[in-house]
């Protein structure tokens, strides 16, 4: 009789790790508290596959610049001023991360996870039919300035040095490869082995042939907690008081892991990055290759015949309120590297705002927890959560089949902050 996977959380992660599970031969039941039609993280981000985003968050320079940009309502950072330990908690151990070191050590383990997912999107866009307008057309970092075009051609360097191609551009170069676009930059940085796709589509693609492989899918359903004894999760106690058994517990709740994790011994400090998106449904302008507007930390992302722009950082808890300054700041980006855009378009444009999972370190967790032996974590994805939602299904699956990682996750393991 094949064992029973209970995964909690049918975000993004969530679902590739049930995908792969059900593929390895696992019975799998997945248990999500918001509703089967939702609009959540996974759904209304910018749709990049990104191996040139091989530099953690966590890197030398952020926080100064964390602090500038503090000053600045509109800017692509902000911290909600509030006494919080587990806040104060976070940013010591995210100023502690931001080293030459963490950087040099974490590069070469992100792009391999980034790459490796960007190819197994490729097999799954074969595998389910197409549907969610995946496209490898690479990625551009368009810099409105030239200290931008200098910075992120040192980036270029650094990628070229782990044997990533990247093609730095100067403004008439980014402005003839995007012919359907005015563009007011000094340049950019060009990055051939991104993709992109559409977030929301992948996921309805997704659960379709989840349900169709007799995964269940419990849409509506809060997890309460766990029965655990003699170091095994012996199942989840939903909200309604049902004991869902489990031969194996994998929790990949997004932002809410830590607090779910946390009565099973777990600490995994982690802070709510809220970001926010427009979608333009027919914009005036088409934008050929998925873009990073450098200095404004602004995702710009054809799909099909929208364009989706997207950004921000905003660490203010839970908080389902929409900063307006925030879009405005956005919006601002968008004029300032496009000028044919109108306001109005963008203005009118649909909203969207999710939280991601930040870890302290800019690295995911991903392993098997210490205390229970049939408990898996996948989560602390940050802004890559799309990015690496394939490879951390595959990896998922082969840590609760007991095989050996293809990869080597050491250094994303569950404990490392104790």
């Amino acid at each position: 009789m094949s064992r029973h996977v209970v995964v909690v959380g049918a975000g993004i992660v969530g679902l590739a790790s049930a995908y792969y599970l059900r593929r390895a031969g696992f019975e799998v039941t997945v248990l999500e508290r918001d509703p089967e039609e939702r609009a959540t993280t996974s759904h209304g981000n910018a749709g990049m596959v990104v191996p040139s985003h091989f530099v953690p968050l966590a890197a030398p320079g952020v926080v100064a610049q964390g602090l500038r940009w503090m000053a600045d309502p509109r800017s692509p950072f902000y911290v909600k001023p509030r006494l919080r330990a587990d806040l104060l908690a976070w940013g010591w151990r995210f100023w502690r991360a931001g080293t030459t070191a963490h950087v040099t050590r974490s590069a070469p383990l992100l792009l391999a996870l980034n790459l490796a997912s960007r190819d197994a999107y490729v097999e799954l866009d074969a595998e389910l039919g197409g549907g969610f307008a995946f496209e490898r057309q690479g990625l551009t970092m368009l810099c409105a300035t030239e200290r931008g075009l200098e910075e992120e051609a040192r980036v270029a360097a650094l990628a070229a040095g782990l044997g990533m191609r990247a093609e730095v551009l100067d403004g008439r170069e980014a402005q003839a490869r995007e012919p359907g676009i005015e563009l007011a930059v000094a340049g950019g940085v060009h990055y051939p082995e991104d993709a992109h796709l559409d977030p929301a589509a992948f996921m309805r693609v997704l659960q379709r042939r989840l349900a169709a492989d007799g995964v269940a899918l419990r849409f509506g359903t809060r997890v309460a907690g766990f029965e655990a004894t003699n170091g095994r999760v012996e199942g989840v106690r939903v909200a309604a008081g049902e004991l869902v058994r489990a031969d194996h517990v994998v929790l990949a709740a997004g932002s809410w892991t830590g607090a779910l994790a946390r009565p099973l011994g777990l600490r995994l400090p982690m802070q709510p990055g809220k970001g926010y998106s427009l979608t333009l449904e027919r914009p005036s302008q088409r934008l050929r290759v998925p873009s990073i507007l450098a200095e404004a930390r602004v995702a710009v992302t054809r799909m099909g015949e929208r364009l989706r722009v997207g950004g921000t950082m905003e660490l203010a808890g839970f908080d389902e309120g929409a900063n307006e300054a925030r879009v405005q700041g956005i919006i601002g980006s968008a004029l300032r590297y496009f000028p044919g855009l109108a306001r109005a378009e963008l203005e009118t444009a649909p909203r969207w705002h999710g939280f991601r999972p930040c870890s302290p370190d800019g690295l995911p967790y991903l392993g098997r927890s210490p205390r229970h032996a049939n408990l898996t974590v996948a989560t602390g994805h940050s802004m890559m959560g799309v990015s690496l939602a394939p490879v951390t299904g595959r990896l998922v699956a082969q840590l609760v089949a007991g095989e050996a990682p293809q990869l080597d996750v050491t250094a994303l393991r569950v404990d490392r902050f104790g």
